[in-house]
């Protein structure tokens, strides 16, 4: 019996010709700001006490690491050396994630296999602090990311990868529209255990639809005043994808 997230979308293989190539523009390390949170280029001295302590400070927060390939760290020089050497990489990206409710810097998240020329790009090393975790402002920073991969740079791919048993990020990918894809067994060794990897992608002939979603979700309106939202973008994205299973997915 296979699991509802493990339900592979069908979609028809194409051939066709690529009549506009994607422009071929790599993402800069600019800020993305929202209403809940701003994105901002990471910088292991501004940025790597808050992060440290948003990623260590708890028992709960620990487990954030549970599924990275990298961390805990046993103190804040050795993480800071850590956000140094992803500061300084071309790829992947790294931003910091900012609310703007505590003002504190609380998550972290990339681009990576950046392959602009194909117009292929990944959204990943992905951890939210526990006080960004089931918020609006988790759900915006990753929607400012595919907002500005698929429409400003114009990419025809934006990938999520995680670790298969990572239930959790897989439900995350749904939600945020992205179809499930398939498992590469035996993909990796991390921190001594195999992983096997999820994979699963938004094209840009779906991005419209969940773009329109996500900023409907995201919309002051579907908040009440304790900031709950009105309306589950789960439910909305699975009503989507079961409407698309039932009409056919079509290239157009």
């Amino acid at each position: 019996m296979v699991s509802d997230i493990e339900q592979i979308f069908p979609r028809p293989l194409s051939g066709e010709n690529v009549v506009l190539p994607p422009p071929a523009l790599v993402p800069s390390r600019i800020p993305l700001v929202g209403n809940f949170v701003t994105l901002e280029p990471q910088n292991a001295e501004q940025h790597g006490e808050e992060l440290y302590h948003a990623g260590h400070s708890t028992e709960e927060a620990l487990r954030i690491w549970d599924y990275l390939t990298y961390g805990p760290w046993d103190n804040v020089e050795s993480y800071k050396n850590t956000l140094k050497a992803q500061s300084s990489s071309f790829d992947p990206i790294f931003f910091t994630i900012r609310s703007k409710i505590t003002g504190k810097a609380c998550g972290q998240a990339s681009f990576l296999d950046i392959n602009a020329q194909n117009g292929v790009i990944e959204i990943g090393h992905i951890w939210f602090g526990t006080e960004l975790q089931k918020t609006p402002g988790g759900t915006e920073a990753l929607f400012l990311m595919l907002q500005y991969a698929m429409d400003e740079l114009g990419y025809r791919r934006m990938q999520w990868r995680c670790n298969a048993l990572n239930q959790r990020s897989r439900h995350a990918a749904q939600r945020l529209g992205f179809r499930f894809e398939g498992i590469f067994y035996n993909h990796l060794i991390f921190k001594g255990k195999n992983r096997d990897t999820a994979w699963y992608s938004i094209l840009d002939d779906e991005w419209p639809e969940v773009k329109i979603i996500m900023s409907t979700w995201l919309s002051s309106s579907n908040f009440d005043s304790t900031k709950t939202a009105k309306t589950s973008l789960s439910e909305t994205m699975q009503n989507r994808t079961e409407s698309s299973r039932g009409a056919g997915l079509t290239k157009p």
